[in-house]
């Protein structure tokens, strides 16, 4: 078999004709296909940049093993699957927690390798058994909550870490947000988040010009006069350079913490690889454990290098559903495009010195839309929260997990929010669904139907 890195020229290789698709295995011209490449890459920055900011990693290490983790996803793929691997939202939580624990960025990237080692194992075993194992032990009620739970646990970052820092600065960044997300049309719309950093940028440079230093409290909590944008550290920064790069360290509380989020992400790669299918009109069941064993093994690497982890980027694919262009080659363009950015100090320097006050603005909308994903996951897949059987685990599990409600286990080891609530929804739903009268347990729908073909094989 192929690596998947042989295109035929698309027609005359300039513009698909009206109505035309360029197959994953097609390209347009190079100069066209580089250009399709920066156009993918404008869109993961958003969220791909904003996300290692907020875990405390390595702006210019996560852009640069977004580049690795592509390619390693196209290769493993075999070309079938077009699609950006960037920095995983999910982990923002996650990384927050460990923190306040007293975690390390050590700490945070040895836990997420360890989801990253369990993704690629679910993986392997979805490519052995069928997504019937997937299914089975993590129905959409299960896991539209743990998504639920993930994303709303991090209002509290943003309440008290990025919005107090500007307020006025974050409520306009919100709005211009909010206003980009819905009211603009096509490519626009998928770089609603990189439109709103642009704007939260200018705005606190005309607000530094219009009032002076802001008194408030910094990104370190300290309550003191300050510039809402130092750009000190770009002019020190080099033009050309390595990222910094660190190992992880291992800590059973952290690893509890982040392991919810593989529930997370199998949601997340069977949703894309079945948008992806459809869009493609090649059916991709059968590669659905590969692309989430593709998925672990990039974050593995990512993760033991100290970088964040990866997963498939929804910003990237609504790209290809407004061009219409689903080649893999502009993929490797753009991987190419992120492993030069990894190497520009200067760039990842302008990424570290965005306002505290912009971050709040972004995130009030970013967290809770990750959250609420959850809700789609209900609705799509027709949850009944009336059946007590759904009702009972779900309300018990997301309190918990919102809430930061923690069980001590003995004096080192206790469980609280995203680990206690994921475990609660989790295991409360099939103890009680043992127990339960047959007329509350009808069949659970699948976690996605684009995977049915697993089961229809077997």
């Amino acid at each position: 078999m192929g690596l998947g890195v042989r295109w035929t020229v698309h027609g005359d290789g300039r513009n698909p004709a009206p109505g035309a698709v360029v197959r994953p295995d097609e390209r347009l011209s190079w100069p066209r296909t580089v250009g399709l490449g920066a156009q993918h890459v404008v869109a993961m920055f958003g969220a791909s940049f904003v996300a290692p900011v907020l875990m405390g990693l390595d702006p210019n290490l996560a852009i640069m093993m977004s580049g690795v983790a592509t390619v390693i996803f196209l290769l493993a793929t075999r070309g079938r699957i077009p699609s950006y691997l960037g920095c995983s939202l999910s982990f923002v939580g996650v990384a927050a927690v460990i923190r306040a624990q007293g975690g390390t960025s050590a700490t945070v990237t040895g836990a997420v390798l360890v989801v990253g080692v369990a993704l690629f194992l679910v993986g392997v075993a979805v490519q052995r058994f069928g997504a019937r194992i997937i299914h089975a032990a993590m129905p959409p009620v299960v896991t539209g909550a743990v998504v639920m739970l993930i994303g709303f646990n991090l209002a509290p970052v943003t309440a008290r870490t990025y919005w107090p820092q500007d307020q006025w600065v974050a409520l306009l960044t919100m709005l211009f947000t909010g206003f980009a997300v819905v009211c603009l049309r096509g490519f626009w719309s998928r770089i609603a988040i990189f439109l709103g950093l642009v704007f939260g940028y200018a705005a606190s440079w005309v607000f530094d010009r219009a009032f002076g230093m802001i008194h408030s409290v910094n990104g370190a909590g300290k309550l003191t006069d300050h510039w809402r944008l130092d750009f000190s550290a770009v002019g020190k920064a080099d033009w050309i350079g390595l990222p910094h790069f660190h190992g992880p360290s291992f800590q059973w509380s952290a690893i509890l913490v982040a392991l919810p989020v593989v529930i997370a992400l199998v949601a997340e790669n069977a949703g894309h690889v079945k948008a992806v299918g459809e869009m493609t009109g090649d059916p991709l069941d059968d590669k659905l454990g590969t692309a989430i064993s593709a998925d672990g093994a990039a974050s593995v690497l990512s993760t033991a290098l100290g970088g964040p982890p990866n997963t498939t980027y929804s910003e990237n694919i609504g790209v290809m559903a407004a061009t219409r262009v689903y080649s893999t080659a502009a993929y490797w363009a753009a991987a190419g495009f992120a492993l030069l950015f990894g190497l520009c100090p200067k760039f990842g320097a302008i990424v570290a010195a965005i306002p505290g006050g912009v971050l709040g603005g972004i995130t009030v909308i970013l967290y809770g839309m990750i959250g609420l994903l959850g809700a789609q996951i209900w609705v799509h897949n027709k949850v009944d929260l009336r059946n007590p059987l759904h009702l009972v685990p779900v309300a018990a599990g997301v309190i918990i997990g919102v809430g930061g409600v923690s069980l001590k286990i003995s004096d080192h080891f206790e469980l609280s929010g995203i680990a206690l609530g994921t475990i609660v929804v989790l295991t409360g739903y099939h103890a009680l669904r043992a127990c339960a009268p047959a007329h509350l347990k009808p069949q659970p729908p699948l976690l996605d139907e684009g995977t049915s073909s697993y089961d229809d094989k077997d």
